[in-house]
């Protein structure tokens, strides 16, 4: 589960924190809120390339951070043994 996102200088964003709870967790807001630079951060976390026309103006860099519980043993998860694994069920 996504509990923590947190997202520096990408489009008009500067810095911005968000915790999710478990449950239901709804955005959203007029047109021009910002959602979908939400959904485009969670893109760039699963993949996706970013150009540089995401950048805020005037940054030199942007950064995208999210903090998942994992379900279960998160140690014994075979995708992440590679890393070491995820002794405390974060990832």
């Amino acid at each position: 589960m996504l509990e923590q996102l947190q997202i520096d200088n990408l489009a008009l964003i500067d810095h911005l924190e968000i915790s999710f709870t478990a449950g239901m967790n709804v955005l959203s807001g007029e047109t021009g809120a910002g959602k979908s630079i939400l959904i485009k951060a969670l893109d760039l976390l699963l993949g996706e390339k970013a150009g540089a026309d995401l950048l805020r103006q005037g940054a030199e860099e942007g950064q995208v951070t999210a903090l998942f519980s994992l379900p279960g043993p998160a140690g014994q998860m075979p995708a992440l043994q590679p890393f070491g694994g995820a002794p405390d069920g974060q990832l």
